[in-house]
């Protein structure tokens, strides 16, 4: 699990498939029962360290879906007399947000209605590469006008491929440039700022053009 210090009343943590099962729970319980995903929330609040993020307060959290696993956005809500009327309806209504988000949908009772949540604007995205052969093709396939900052890091023997989509201002554009980019690649649970703090960068600015003139 990472855990990313967002601000002094926020953090974001972000959990892969994998680290769940390690924890001992499953995709289906925590996507179906609201007592696990619950009692998962309060797992991974355990693993933060009180000097990381000290919970003096009510909180708000907000979990977004992802291929690979969950990213949970919590933050402790200092003045919510601040927040009155209809301010206060809406903050409730995200407070109880995370166990709302594992019921099911009952018009789609095979779908998560958690799982529309991720086409949203994002700043930045990272995805994983089974092998470093999976960039060339990727790279030869990049129109040469794209000017997106991308680089390419290597993370505990894998390689990540880093896009800045913060000029990105529109939804659909973005997914026109992560969906060729996910035939190659898995979307990561990692972020980009472990990636680089712990991480050895492999290509800097723009890795599809190095990688076009190289190989």
């Amino acid at each position: 699990m990472d855990i990313e210090r967002i601000n002094e009343n926020t953090i974001k943590l972000v959990i892969s498939y994998k680290d769940i099962e390690e924890r001992g729970f499953t995709k289906d319980e925590i996507w179906y029962n609201r007592d696990k995903g619950e009692e998962l929330f309060w797992v991974m609040m355990d693993e933060v360290n009180d000097d990381q993020f000290e919970i003096n307060g009510p909180l708000w959290i907000q979990v977004v879906a992802k291929d690979v696993g969950l990213e949970l956005t919590v933050t402790i809500v200092t003045n919510p007399t601040e927040m009155l009327g209809a301010g206060m309806e809406d903050l409730q209504a995200k407070g109880n947000q995370f166990s709302n988000l594992f019921d099911v949908d009952p018009f789609n009772p095979n779908i998560p209605d958690f799982i529309e949540e991720e086409d949203v604007l994002v700043d930045d995205i990272v995805f994983e590469f089974k092998n470093f052969d999976d960039l060339i093709p990727l790279a030869k396939s990049a129109p040469e006008d794209f000017d997106l900052i991308n680089e390419l890091f290597e993370y505990e023997g894998k390689y990540y491929l880093y896009v800045d989509l913060h000029e990105i201002q529109d939804v659909e554009d973005q997914q026109d440039i992560i969906s060729p980019i996910l035939e190659y690649a898995d979307e990561s649970s990692k972020t980009i700022h472990v990636i680089r703090e712990y991480g050895k960068p492999i290509m800097e600015g723009d890795c599809f053009r190095i990688t076009r003139e190289y190989f």
